[in-house]
């Protein structure tokens, strides 16, 4: 058996840049769903899947769609679906193209609530993230990222 090759390591640069972003990851999602919690009673889990529904055509999308964008597992999905239809807010329906999918529908409540919570929302990802950075800095950072998504989720791009 062939021992195994002595693995890259990271740089003080690249390490440094590592730690600040296991940081933001830990740290961001706290925020913003501390932030969602207390001014609108939402995680940031829920809050996403009514965001992604506002966006869609038809305000509707596939559960799997949804899943995937919200970077949460289907199980997960449901149960969050679940708490959202108790509130009114999102309804289940068969898709009509294809009886094996279900579609997640966000009900006239659930717009309102996606819309008197963005403001709210927006303006602690403005104050977290955005207002901290440059402009060229903001350009910077989301060609950044959206090469690191092309690596980790190659068909969100």
């Amino acid at each position: 058996m062939s021992a195994a090759p002595d693995p890259r390591w990271l740089d003080d640069d690249e390490r440094a840049t590592w730690v600040a972003l296991a940081k933001v990851l830990t740290w961001l999602p706290q925020r913003l769903d501390a932030q969602l919690q207390r001014d609108a009673g939402l995680s940031h889990a829920e809050y996403q899947v009514l965001s992604w529904l506002s966006m869609s055509e038809g305000r509707s999308a596939r559960m799997s769609l949804v899943a995937a964008r919200a970077t949460v597992t289907l199980s997960h999905l449901s149960r969050v679906v679940g708490r959202m239809e108790r509130q009114g807010w999102v309804e289940r329906r068969p898709d009509p193209h294809d009886g094996r999918a279900t579609l997640a529908v966000l009900t006239p409540a659930g717009w309102e609530k996606v819309v008197a919570t963005a403001p709210g929302h927006v303006a602690e990802v403005r104050r977290l993230v955005i207002d901290r950075l440059t402009p060229a800095q903001v350009t910077q950072l989301g060609g950044a990222l959206d090469e690191l998504v092309r690596g980790l989720a190659p068909g969100e791009c």
